[in-house]
Order: C-alpha cells, then structure tokens, then sequence
C-alpha cells in the first residue's frame, strides 16, 4: 500500500509529520488535527525512515489515546507497529520498573496500590500515630496533599501549608504520616500511583547505565497534550530524549487548564529554552468550528501575554454569528437555555446528545438541572454527580430534614456519623435514646445527645448547638423556619472544617454550599424547600428509567471534563465576573492567564452554534438581589463579532429557526 502523507495533511501539519531529526514542537490549537499529526508522525518514521517501532516511544495521557493513535498508524503503515512503546507515563515507567525496581530497594513484583488501597494504608498510619484528633485531615486529603507535592516535585511542607492555607491542622502530624506511610509501603513492597513516577524519574537520575540503556534505545520519543505534563512527567522526557534528541512534543498552551492538579504551562513555554534549536511547528487550520466561533475564541485569548501567538482560520464555510444571550437570573438562563435546546431539536439543526451546556462550577448547573426535570427532559451529568444527590449537599440538609420531619431517623443518623468516633451502631443507639424523635427546639434533647455522643464528639456538638441555636425555644422555631439561615449557621459552626478536613476538593464542596444558601433563600419554609428537593430528585430518577441510551440526553459538564470533546450546539453560562472567571481563581498569581485559557476551551467545543449566556443578577443570601458583572471575557469580544439576544426570542434569528 503507497503511504503518501502528502494526501491526507495539510502543509503545517505535513511539515510536523515528517520533521527531520531534532527537538520538535508542535502547537496545536483546538480542531487542527493533532492526532491525525501524530499517527502520520508514526507511520512516516516506521515507513519512510525504516525505524523499528521498538525504539519508538509514545507517551500519551490515557491508555485509550495510545491505542487509537497506534491502531491509526498500524493502518497507515499497512502492517503491525507491535513494540512500539505506546501508553501513560505511568505505563512506561511501570515496565522499567518492573525490570529494575531491585535497584531502588524494591521487589520486582510489587504491587501497586489502588486508591481504595491507598486511603486504607494512610488511615492506619494516622491511628498507628495516634493521630485522631477532631481536626486531623482524613486520608483522602492527606493523599491529594502527598499525590500533588510529587507530581510538582515540590516540599511537602510547602505544598501542605498553602493547601490549608488558614485553617486550623497539624501541619506536623501531616509530614509524619506521609513518613509513616512511605515506610509502610516499603515493608509491603508496594507503589502508589504517583510513586510510579517519582521511581521511575529516579531509577533514571540515580543509575546513569538504566538511564543510558532506554535513552539510546527509544531513537524517537513523541509525547500528546503537552501542555498537561507536570514537572516529573516533563523531566522524564527529557531524560528519555537526551540521546538522540529526538523528541516531538504536541501540545496547545492555550489549552492548558490543570494546574490544580500539577501541570506547569511552563513546560510547553520554555520547550525552546530547553532544546535550542527546536522546530516550532504551528497547526491554525481548524476544521471544527465555523469563523464566527473562532473569531471570538481568537479576540478572547489573544489577551494571555505569556503564549505562543496563534489565530485558529477556520476550514469551513461561515454560517450564523454565536449569541450573546443577556438573561434575568440563574432561573431565567435555565428557561432560556431549554427554550433554545427544544428549538434546535424540534427543527432538525442539533440531536440531543450533539448539544451541551458548559459551566465554570459545578454548583452553576444547579438550576438548570431543576428546570430540566421540571421540563422532563432527558441528560447526562458528565462532571459529577447531579447536584442534590451529592454527598455534602445531603449532609448539609441534614439539619432541614429534620427541622420539618423530627421522626426523620435517616437524617439523624447521618448528622450523628459526620462526627468523630460515630458510627451506625452509635448514631441508632442515639436514637433510640432520644425516642426515635428530635424536636430540635428542645434544649434538653440536645444536650442529652451531648450526653451520648463520645469524648471527641461532644465538644464540636456543643460548638454546633451554640451557634445554631443560640436563642430560645422561639428563636430556633424562627430558625428552623428557614432552610437557608439554617443550612448557612450548620456550615458556619461545623460543617467547613468538617469538609476542609474530608474532601479533597473541599474549596469546589465549599462553593455548592454558599449557592444552596442562596437558592434555598427564595423558599418561604424549610418544608417547602425539601419537598420540591425531593421531587425534583425523583423525577430525576424516573428520567434516568426513561431516557433509555445517554445518547438519546443533552450534555452537562464542566468546562475541565469537556477538554477533548466537541459538540453541534453549545451553551456556556454564568458568564459573569466571580462565576467564570472564578472569584477564588483569581485571587492566585497567574490564575486570570488560565481562567481566560479555559473560556477558549469553552467556546472551541462549539461546532455549528455557540451561546454566550450572561445573567444580570443572582440572589443574595439574605434574600436581596446582587448585581452580576459581565464576565471580562465577554466584555473583550467585538460587539459586532455576536448577534444579541433578549429574553424571550432572537433579535438576529438563525436560519434554522425561522419558523418560530
């Protein structure tokens, strides 16, 4: 079979696909065919260079990536590239492992740990310590903690103070369970997932001959998506590249989106410092989106300073403007936005499972998934769990739930296990104590919980009682008659240590919290609000029974699980300052850099139709109103680049839907 790449490249990405020896970088913007840059790369340097894919390797973020791209190649190629090393950093460093883990004082059949092992392993360390003071993290804080300051190979005792910044927690206690926890995996012979990095860069640091036996045999490395390597992934590249020199790395700083979890954008900006001489191959050919899409994400991230400059030209012909859409309030964007999705369905421009809604937060989903049982319309939830069923908004309805229900044992026993030392048996016992009933207005029935809890429980129970309830009988009955002070004075008094010390993504926790407040404000009584909960959440479910196949569903995700993925229709929403960008993301250095790369994520998943959705106000806790800033990004787009929308119909309509 003739392998002509010429056929299926455009010139950049030909250029890419057949670089001579040497350090190559490829920045691929969004749509412009990385992948298909890739697999001819593989294919030209096993057919028309005649390398042996043994000595080829390529690293990819996920196994599903690396079997793509090579099956690609094998089709190309017209043959088998078996040998190739092809998988996740973690894979590479695995199989070395495997062969020289003796040398770093392992067995070779070690095992590696799962997360459930992991958590298991950290939480007998911390009671091998004693360790179980009402504010010690729980272990899976304590493993995001140890997992980040490796991935950054930064200290572990910087790492840990500026995750917990203020809050109160034993620093010291930290740093001794991850010494405790290292020694134990060494008696166990067993690696946890970071570990699998970390050894692998240091076998290759620590025994120059191991180093210089996989060097000189992979005489290419290629490496996908960049611009997400942390500093051990990046090192190890370059450890793996520094014979030959041959590396091509593909990747789009404008993508780069993680840095909460370890990726360094600095990595694919200083690419050049680190290999002088390095081609720096440019892929602008976006075969995705319309122009119109492409002029806004173009304007918007033209604004990040520090990046490799690039405009995405659009390969397609140019087809409706995206929409600015200036709605009311969170309820008003929600209507809207199903409004616009029924429109889209009903005249053949977008099936359901080719649309999707965007958000900065989870929380900002919240309404829409209201108006979308109300509606009974079917979707996904691809960022997490939907809202209401989600492990600390049930833990905060607590307190409600029994407010309108005292008989309400399910919601005891779940409130009672949120403390130190309770567990099922306790809590029933508890209950059964207080009669199988909790008026919690009665003092005397609070304390005598305080009777029954354990030693390390009772003090965080008389904190709680005392915030809460810090009036008479009438005061709380006032209190217990308002689902939002309520859930606001249980967070206040308990539950944000409780979920800094328990959730690893404690601050996103945090953050669905203060807008369950704000929602649940507009309720005249605690009983109204749990009532539509529950219906709400049921309606979910018997959605869930009917919708058959998620591909008959409309999208929702986050913007971060949306990376990769491209739909026919796309709405984004809560465009305002504080929501997207995110108020806590820019109070960090450099944070506005990535908040602005993320909304050029955002609009890039857009194939045909792209709405910019900005509400004018949400609620405050207090009940008034707060007034919403257009996010900045959307103020920096050229009016004329965007067709308005009001609420209620399009000043400029789309070809596409006329007929209404």
């Amino acid at each position: 079979m003739a392998f002509d790449p010429a056929q299926h490249l455009n010139e950049a990405q030909l250029r890419a696909a057949t670089a001579p020896d040497g350090p190559v970088l490829v920045i691929a913007a969004a749509g412009t065919g990385k992948t298909r840059t890739l697999t001819h790369r593989v294919a030209w340097l096993v057919r028309e260079k005649g390398i042996d894919p043994r000595r080829i390797l390529l690293l990819t973020f996920t196994n599903r990536a690396a079997r793509e791209m090579l099956e690609r190649a094998a089709h190309l190629v017209g043959g088998d590239v078996g040998g190739l090393w092809g998988g996740t950093f973690h894979h590479a460093a695995n199989r070395m492992l495997r062969r020289h883990a003796p040398l770093l004082g392992y067995g070779s059949d070690y095992t590696i740990l799962d997360e459930d092992d992991t958590l298991r392993l950290i939480k007998a360390c911390v009671a091998e310590l004693g360790l179980k003071d009402k504010k010690f993290p729980k272990p899976k804080v304590l493993s995001g903690v140890y997992g980040l300051a490796a991935n950054r190979a930064a200290d572990l005792a910087e790492t840990a103070q500026a995750h917990f910044g203020g809050h109160e927690v034993d620093l010291e206690g930290v740093l001794k369970v991850h010494a405790r926890y290292e020694e134990r995996k060494r008696g166990l012979n067993a690696m946890d997932f970071d570990d699998l990095l970390v050894n692998g860069l240091r076998l290759l640091r620590e025994h120059e001959t191991v180093a210089a036996q996989y060097s000189e045999r992979m005489r290419h490395v290629l490496v996908d998506e960049y611009q997400d390597t942390n500093r051990l992934q990046s090192d190890f590249v370059d450890v793996m590249a520094a014979t030959h020199g041959n590396l091509l790395a593909v990747g789009d700083d404008f993508q780069s989106i993680y840095s909460w979890r370890g990726a360094e954008v600095q990595n694919i900006l200083s690419f050049e410092a680190r290999h002088p001489g390095a081609l720096v191959v440019k892929l602008e050919e976006n075969y995705r989106s319309t122009p119109g899409i492409l002029d806004v994400a173009n304007q918007v991230i033209a604004g990040n300073p520090e990046q490799y400059q690039k405009v995405l030209r659009a390969t397609r012909p140019a087809e409706v403007k995206p929409v600015l859409a200036k709605v009311a309030d969170g309820g008003h964007q929600a209507r809207y936005v199903i409004e616009k999705i029924r429109q889209l369905v009903e005249s053949g421009a977008a099936a359901p499972r080719e649309i999707a809604v965007l958000y900065r937060s989870h929380y900002q989903a919240m309404e829409l998934q209201l108006e979308l049982a109300r509606a009974q319309m079917a979707y996904v939830l691809m960022s997490g769990v939907r809202f209401f069923e989600q492990a600390h908004i049930k833990d905060v309805c607590t307190l409600p739930r029994l407010a309108a229900n005292p008989a309400d044992g399910l919601a005891f026993v779940r409130l009672a296990e949120l403390f130190p030392q309770v567990g099922p048996k306790k809590a029933q016992a508890i209950w059964s104590a207080l009669g199988g009933r909790l008026n919690l207005r009665d003092a005397a029935k609070r304390r005598l919980i305080a009777d029954r809890l354990p030693k390390e429980a009772q003090p965080l129970w008389s904190v709680l009682c005392t915030k809460v309830f810090p009036g008479g009988e009438d005061d709380d009955g006032a209190v217990l008659e308002r689902p939002d002070e309520l859930i606001f004075r249980f967070h206040q008094a308990f539950y944000e240590d409780y979920a800094e010390d328990t959730f690893d993504n404690a601050k996103n926790r945090l953050e669905d919290i203060e807008e369950l407040v704000r929602f649940s404000s507009k309720y005249a009584d605690t009983a109204g609000f749990l009532a539509e909960m529950a219906l709400l959440t049921n309606l979910d479910a018997e959605q869930d029974r009917q919708a058959g196949t998620p591909a008959d569903s409309i999208r929702l995700t986050t913007v971060h699980q949306a990376k990769g993925l491209e739909w026919k229709a796309v709405f984004v929403i809560w465009l305002a300052d504080g929501m997207f960008p995110a108020a806590r993301s820019l109070e960090e250095v450099g944070s506005e850099s990535e908040e602005r790369r993320l909304f050029y994520v955002a609009v890039t998943r857009a194939r045909d139709y792209l709405w910019l959705c900005v509400p004018r106000m949400r609620k405050s806790r207090d009940g008034g109103v707060q007034i919403c800033q257009p996010s900045r990004f959307v103020d920096e787009v050229d009016p004329a680049l965007l067709q308005a929308d009001h609420p209620g119909g399009f000043t400029n309509t789309p070809r596409w839907a006329k007929r209404w």
